[in-house]
């Protein structure tokens, strides 16, 4: 079963970086990972750091792709978002957290939700 998933993150991870490539978005690194925490693609637009969250879905019948980020998910890509800026001396860098949802098989809608946390 972990396989499947791992191939339905990688379809929602590469329709995604395909998103935001054509967006002008600069991708610096994806499937980072500090401490306890993973963030699936670490991007810059303008001047902002922007870390991102990719959330995939053939279908909606079990709600939105975005609600199933617990309040512990979140912490954890707010940690691993910490060390990221921390390890490349971007402490006082402006960032935020993006989470773009992906659903749909043959034909892909995704939705971009910008500074998704509230904060920056």
């Amino acid at each position: 079963m972990d396989s499947i998933r791992k191939k339905a993150g990688n379809y929602g991870e590469a329709a995604a970086l395909g998103y935001l490539s054509a967006k002008g978005y600069i991708i610096l690194t994806q499937n980072y990972r500090s401490g306890s925490g993973e963030i699936d693609i670490i991007a810059k637009e303008g001047e902002y750091i922007v870390f991102v969250e990719v959330k995939y879905r053939r279908q909606l019948n079990f709600g939105r792709p975005v609600d199933s980020i617990t309040p512990a998910k979140r912490r954890s890509l707010i940690s691993a978002a910490y060390g990221y800026l921390a390890k490349n001396n971007l402490n006082h860098a402006d960032c935020r957290f993006d989470v773009i949802e992906v659903f749909g098989r043959e034909i892909l809608e995704i939705n971009h939700i910008e500074n998704a946390f509230g904060e920056s």
